[in-house]
């Protein structure tokens, strides 16, 4: 085997190499490289190849990891499983659970070739009617991911019942491991979320953390060709990711963050235009609850970036835009608050 080179910050390119010719049909064609994907904030994303063929391998940041995050063996778990349906995802090829190699679990996949819209620059060119149409293909495929039947596609096993209660003391939990300051608005706000659960529907497939830039596009920015990023993945109330995504895109329209390569003005679907295509591509599912669910997913969404602000101080993070998470923590709180005190958007 050629001597492998350029490795990455949690990617030791010669052990990999020796690994990936031990378990891969065919071994390694020749020399293998590594380039680290930009744009993540969490679990971490590779290019590799050998000249020959390109694949994906993605495993957990570095440092302070948290109980029950980052695993490697869900995720490669859910894209197997979604596989057959119609939800785009890559094809899984290997996940190995041992830390000798990369020193943390890992999953290597298929590397599929589109875009990830995380810049102004790559919407620039989209008329009004266009950047709606990234907005409805987003719709679109989350409403089929929550009409998968867990239990048809191998599923059945991954969650448990009292998914949303389960969900606020996880993240309480999460927030204490966490933590760098005192925020009494957030412990104000567990409780509020604990007192008022909403009671779910059937269960589905929830990916956890499904927005616009972990979704991945064809060369002309129509067609979703592969959803990304399935750590917090499981079986619960479909509703959390609805509202997830009505936050993430309240958020990138008031211009809080995260980025955004739609402007205010460009023509991507506000919130409640997402949930009114959301609700007629899924007829009989309520949303009168919304806003706790929307709540729901500001508090996360503070707990999350509260522990990559840990990581950050800790000198444990790789990238760029790491520092602005800290100072988001108690807006996202504060905005966690309010849904919850005005009701349904």
């Amino acid at each position: 085997m050629v001597p492998s080179e350029s490795s990455q910050p949690g990617l030791d390119v010669d052990r990999l190499a020796a690994y990936l010719a031990g378990h891969l049909p065919g071994g390694l064609a020749g020399q293998l490289t590594a380039e680290r994907i930009v744009g993540g904030r969490s679990n971490l994303t590779y290019r590799v190849t050998d000249g020959a063929s390109v694949w994906a391998v993605r495993r957990p940041p570095l440092g302070h990891v948290l109980p029950t995050a980052h695993d490697m063996g869900r995720e490669h778990r859910v894209l197997a499983a979604l596989a057959s349906t119609a939800v785009p995802v890559p094809q899984v090829l290997l996940h190995c659970a041992e830390e000798s190699v990369l020193g943390a679990p890992f999953y290597v996949m298929e590397y599929v070739d589109g875009v990830v819209l995380r810049e102004p620059a790559q919407t620039a060119d989209l008329s009004p009617a266009q950047a709606a149409a990234c907005g409805m293909a987003l719709v679109e495929v989350l409403a089929a991911l929550h009409a998968v039947v867990p239990a048809e596609v191998g599923l059945g096993g991954l969650g448990r019942p009292g998914y949303l209660a389960r969900q606020v003391a996880r993240w309480h939990q999460q927030w204490e491991r966490s933590r760098t300051r005192e925020l009494p608005e957030l412990e104000e706000v567990t409780a509020l979320l604990a007192a008022a659960v909403p009671e779910s529907g059937p269960p589905g497939v929830v990916h956890g953390d499904y927005r616009l830039d972990n979704v991945m596009f064809d060369a002309g920015r129509r067609r979703i060709v592969a959803v990304l990023d399935w750590e917090m993945a499981t079986v619960g109330d479909p509703l959390a990711d609805v509202g997830l995504l009505w936050v993430y895109t309240e958020l990138a329209h008031a211009g809080l963050g995260p980025a955004t390569p739609f402007r205010p003005d460009a023509g991507f679907p506000a919130p409640a235009a997402l949930v009114a295509a959301y609700a007629g591509r899924r007829p009989g599912v309520r949303l009168d609850k919304l806003g706790w669910y929307v709540a729901l997913g500001y508090y996360k969404l503070a707990v999350v970036s509260e522990g990559i602000h840990r990581r950050y101080l800790a000198g444990q993070t790789v990238g760029a835009g790491f520092e602005e998470l800290g100072a988001r923590v108690p807006a996202l709180v504060h905005r966690a608050r309010q849904a919850l005190a005005t009701g349904p958007p």
